[in-house]
């Protein structure tokens, strides 16, 4: 004979037994319902650990009080169709508010710095003694 019966065992107290077709199928079956059951219950776990995490965040950053905005004494011509940024106080000694801006830009363009990240606190003109 070229095949041979297929044998089922099954473990039990007195050792491994042959069990039939039928028998092996729901221990199968009941094993995969486990693994995918263990499985949902993880991604269970994952979706309610994330919220908690997110709420958490989301509270320690609504507790911190948001800085009061400060105004600068540089008037702009349009005002600004964007949200309005400013970084602090910046005062004139000497020269207008162009010539300022003009200044502000050309530090940034030579530092690489974005505008919006520096702080200018005074721009005073100093005169060339000859």
């Amino acid at each position: 004979m070229i095949f041979s019966p297929i044998m089922f065992l099954t473990a039990n107290q007195k050792g491994l037994e042959r069990s039939s077709l039928g028998e092996s199928v729901l221990v199968a079956l009941f094993t995969i319902a486990v693994v995918f059951a263990v499985l949902c219950l993880i991604c269970i776990l994952v979706n309610v650990f994330s919220k908690i995490m997110t709420n958490i965040t989301n509270k320690d950053t609504a507790a911190k009080p948001a800085p009061a905005p400060v105004k600068t004494e540089a008037v702009t011509a349009e005002p600004a169709k964007e949200e309005e940024f400013s970084s602090g106080s910046l005062k004139l000694k000497g020269c207008n508010e162009k010539t300022a801006a003009m200044i502000m830009a050309i530090v940034s363009d030579n530092t690489g710095i974005p505008l919006s990240e520096l702080i200018f606190k005074s721009i005073t003109l100093v005169e060339e003694k000859k």
